[in-house]
């Protein structure tokens, strides 16, 4: 895994639920750096939420918009800490992508960790649709994403049991010492 950023910017993936939104906002205040959010930034400019999106366009419309945005985003001036949905990754056109577009940190999450954190969520489409419990969903799902995931990223935060300001400043560090270097 190469560990020197390709860019100035900080892209955080990870599965739902890995702590992409709320470490990002942190870091970019932490920063003084915008913050930006793939899935905030597609429901603006749809005027829907993604569940929306997801159930009067369906999801391959979705991707098209991730795409299409992340490739506006790689040409974008200015430093700025972004957020991915969890779903970008996995197509491989974005993962060149989201290396134009900064450093790629995946924020890694074990499932009993995803479970705790997605038990009450209602607003993830791909957790309310197909068979079985939630955990076994975030397994199945998992599974799936992770080598994209582990192939996408520069490098892996492993965020399950670390206090959040710990992964936060981690995030941080990473990114000064690549402006220094």
């Amino acid at each position: 895994m190469n560990t020197e950023f390709q860019g100035k910017n900080i892209v955080l993936i990870g599965f739902m639920g890995a702590g992409k939104t709320s470490l990002g906002k942190t870091v970019s205040k932490m920063l003084g750096i915008p913050y930006l959010d793939t899935d905030n930034l597609i429901e603006d400019a749809e005027g829907m939420t993604v569940s929306e999106i997801f159930a009067r366009k369906g999801e391959a419309y979705f991707r098209q918009k991730e795409t299409a945005l992340l490739g506006d985003l790689s040409k974008r001036e200015g430093s700025y800490v972004l957020s991915v949905g969890g779903g970008l990754p996995l197509r491989e056109e974005n993962r060149p992508l989201l290396h134009e577009t900064g450093c790629v940190i995946y924020l890694k999450v074990g499932i009993d960790t995803l479970q705790r954190r997605l038990e009450k969520d209602t607003k993830r489409p791909l957790l309310h649709q197909g068979e079985g419990t939630l955990r076994e969903k975030i397994s199945r799902i998992l599974k799936a994403r992770e080598p994209l995931y582990m192939e996408a990223a520069d490098v892996v935060i492993v965020n399950d049991h670390k206090p959040f300001r710990l992964a936060a400043q981690e995030i941080a560090d990473l990114y000064c010492a690549s402006a220094e270097g």
